[in-house]
């Protein structure tokens, strides 16, 4: 992996030096918190949507791939390949409305269609993974720098018109 590269995670995964979940919502959080929140929240949607549209039109991603491990990831390599193809050739493989979209004018979160496609077949929400609450100073730290970051040179136009949103 390149250097300082970090998951995202949602709150049920430890606060990790390589794994970033959000902060946690035990008590009132700063705007700086909430601005993080809302970003890592974003990137996981993107990262949820790219699965969701491989799963609704590659079905073999219904189910577990029952092949050895070689096989089962030159699977996933070709249909990444021929998703990519079909994103620049076809105009009607991906149409708008498809994958979530932001209005950042009213501070609201539109759901793709992929979602209805493949209902029921989505990850199983998780209770808490973590081993324990308690995470490393470094940890937190690479939390809070890039929480600043995203407070000033990384922010964008339409951060804190999101805050808001409705879930």
């Amino acid at each position: 992996m390149p250097p300082n590269t970090v998951f995202i995670a949602d709150d049920a995964f430890p606060l990790k030096e390589y794994l970033l979940k959000p902060y946690s919502h035990h008590g009132p959080l700063t705007i700086k918190e909430r601005v993080f929140n809302y970003r890592l929240s974003r990137a996981r949607r993107i990262v949820e949507n790219a699965f969701g549209i491989l799963v609704s039109r590659f079905r073999i991603f219904e189910k577990p791939i029952a092949l050895p491990p070689e096989k089962a990831d030159s699977i996933v390599k070709t249909t990444c390949v021929l998703h990519n193809w079909l994103r620049m050739n076809s105009s009607s493989y991906l149409y708008r409305g498809c994958v979530d979209e932001e209005d950042h004018e009213n501070g609201v979160i539109i759901k793709g269609t992929w979602r209805k496609e493949i209902r029921g077949l989505g990850l199983p929400d998780l209770t808490n993974a973590s081993e324990s609450n308690n995470y490393t100073k470094n940890a937190s730290n690479i939390r809070n720098n890039l929480a600043d970051w995203f407070m000033g040179d990384g922010a964008v136009p339409w951060q804190i018109n999101m805050l808001n949103l409705k879930k």
